[in-house]
Parts: structure tokens; sequence; C-alpha cells
């Protein structure tokens, strides 16, 4: 009994010092929270920055799972990234308190434990924290959405549709560079001034993936599913009209249906890094006062645990060639399903496909570079 009481108010205790209640942090604030949640959690967690912004801020990332320090064949990598806006708080707030739900659930939560045991899960609160930093507290618009230089960070990626020669902002490299180090399966990335669930494609060059006002890509049957999942499990996202400014039936969208969208960070994860990605819009008001952050929790808590789950949707395995060795770069293609930029299997020679329950084949084959 003893025992139990002390831990109880040790928790208690941490949360009270660190300060995480339902308010918006500032950068020094959120680091030094991630800091003690790392050191309070060192057999699960790894902290470290991806880069900096432009104003020389670090881009930390929390990672939690069993072996966080590195990859583990078998164990599917999964990511959240919030505030690209700097004017979107609310979802730097939700992966606050999801890092802390995690952490606090170990061991005692079945759910949370056979996650963390089973899943590598990256968090970045802020991919823009000197826009946070500059925002006025609007609802609606400031210019805390841009980075220091002035650009919108979900305009700055490489298009699969549009060539564009704008070099990429310190920001986006970063991720760009932190998507090439890990074989990530399944990610999600929170902003507001709606409440919807947006998947690929956001943009499109009037090709064969443009169908009836939508820009469809090869896995929009498995998209559909995912976004369904979060607004399913979302208090409200499914009833589709929460900001009573337009109807989004299940609360889902095609991006481009809803708005044609170059540059995109979704796009980029799906089509360069093989990361199925949607976008999560989780407030109305892009800044609401923090009397409503809580029920923003709330409502989005089980979705955002739900969500997180499908990264064990479909199939995984390794490709070995005649000796037993892994072969890296080998393509796995899903017939029927032609993907702009193959799957490839990585160092370790695996692969992960998120399909949805089915029949398929599989057709593996070497990649070869020649050289003359």
């Amino acid at each position: 009994m003893f025992l139990l009481l002390l831990c109880v108010c040790f928790g208690t205790l941490t949360s009270s010092v660190l300060g995480l209640d339902f308010r918006y942090q500032n950068t020094r604030e959120v680091e030094e929270y991630l800091k003690a949640v790392n050191k309070n959690y060192s057999s699960i967690t790894y902290l470290h920055s991806i880069g900096k912004s432009v104003e020389g801020r670090d881009l930390w990332v929390l990672v939690l799972g069993k072996f966080p320090y590195e990859h583990k064949v078998g164990i599917p990598e999964f990511k959240y990234i919030a505030n690209m806006h700097g004017n979107e708080p609310v979802g730097r707030v939700l992966l606050l308190h999801l890092i802390d739900h995690l952490t606090s659930n170990y061991n005692t939560d079945p759910t949370v434990t056979s996650m963390i045991n089973n899943t590598r899960i990256h968090i970045l609160p802020s991919m823009n924290p000197d826009g946070f930093e500059s925002s006025p507290r609007n609802c609606t618009y400031s210019d805390g959405r841009f980075n220091m230089h002035g650009v919108d960070l979900n305009r700055n990626f490489p298009d699969a549709f549009t060539k564009d020669s704008s070099p990429q902002e310190p920001e986006v490299r970063a991720v760009m560079d932190w998507v090439r180090s890990e074989p990530f399966v399944l990610s999600a990335n929170l902003h507001g001034g709606a409440v919807v669930a947006s998947y690929p494609y956001d943009n499109s060059n009037g090709g064969a993936e443009l169908q009836g006002g939508a820009s469809v890509s090869p896995d929009n049957d498995v998209f559909v599913h995912l976004a369904k999942t979060y607004s399913y499990n979302h208090s409200d996202m499914y009833k589709g009209n929460l900001c009573n400014y337009q109807f989004f039936k299940d609360g889902i969208t095609n991006g481009f249906q809803w708005y044609a969208l170059q540059g995109g960070m979704q796009d980029y994860n799906y089509v360069f890094g093989q990361c199925l990605e949607i976008t999560l819009e989780v407030s109305c008001c892009k800044y609401p006062n923090e009397d409503k952050l809580s029920g923003l929790w709330a409502a989005n808590k089980a979705a955002l645990l739900a969500y997180m789950q499908q990264v064990h949707l479909g199939v995984k395995g390794q490709v070995f060639d005649s000796r037993g060795v892994p072969v890296q770069n080998a393509l796995v293609a899903v017939e029927g399903r032609q993907n702009l930029c193959p799957f490839k299997t990585d160092t370790n020679g695996e692969y992960y496909r998120l399909l949805l329950p089915g029949n398929y084949t599989l057709k593996v084959r070497r990649w070869l570079r020649l050289h003359h």
C-alpha cells in the first residue's frame, strides 16, 4: 500500500513540477518538459533534435518504444508532427498530453503498453517554434503561420506533380532528412482552422489521378480507412459540420478536392518517403482560448491512440537473397497499385505495406542501378 501511494504522489508531483496543465507552453517550457520526461522514463524514451529553425531553436523529437534508440526489425516506425503553422498550436498541446498519457500509463494500461512495446513512436510537438513564438492569439489568421523567412512550411516540400526550384527551408530540410533516416510507415500532422481528416493527394497535374474532382492515390482505400479511423474515434469529427462553414461527409476529405496544395508535407511523405500520412485539422479556431484545451484533448485522445494502432495494418516482412542476406532496395509492389515511387526494402531488407483485409499479390524484385 505504501509503495502504491508513493507512486501516485510522485506522478502528481511530476506533473506539477513540469507544469503540464492545459495551457500553451512556450518553447523553453516544452524543451524542459521533454527533457524531464526523457529523464524520468529513460528506459522507453529517447530525446533528440532533428535540426534547428531559422532563429536557431531546436526541433525536438521524443521517441517512445521498448527500443527507443534504434530501429528493430519487425517494429514499425510511427510519427506525429504538430505546429508546422506557428499560429495553430492546439496540436502542440495535444501531443504533449499524448506523451504524458503514454508514459504515465506504460505497464499499467494494456493498450498503451502493447503500443509502446510493439511500435517505435516519434513525436515532434513543434515544427515551427519560431512561428509559435511570434504568433498573436488570433482565431483565424496571424503572421505566425510562416517561418521567420516568411515561408509557409506546408508549401515548401518537393512536389510529385509540380516542379518548383524554391529552396527548402531549414525546418523542411530537417524533416526531409529525418524521413530519410527512419523507415517510417505511418504518420499524421496536426493543424487547426477546421475539424476534418484530409488525405492525399493534395495536388494533381491533371493526369489519371484526377477523378471526379479528387486527386486519387493508388492507396486511396487505405487512406479513406485511416481518415475514418480518426474521425469516428474523435468525439465529433465524423459529424462533418462542426465549424459551420463546410460539410465533410464522415469528417474526411481528399486534400485536392478540398483545395489544391503544392509542396505539402503529406504528399511528400507518401510519394517520396513511402510513409502514409494524413493531415488532421483539430480545431475550428486556429488559436482557441486556453479554457478550450482540456475539451479538445478529451475530443481527440481516443482518435490519436486509435490512429497510431493502424501502423500494424496490412503486411510486413523481409526480403533475402539465396544466401540468406537481407536485400536492400528490393522493389515491393502490390499488384494493381501503381505508386509514383515504388516501395523499397530498407537496409534490413524489410518492407511494410499498409493494406485493408483481403487477398493481394505482392511482386518483389531486385532493383539494380546500371552504370555506363
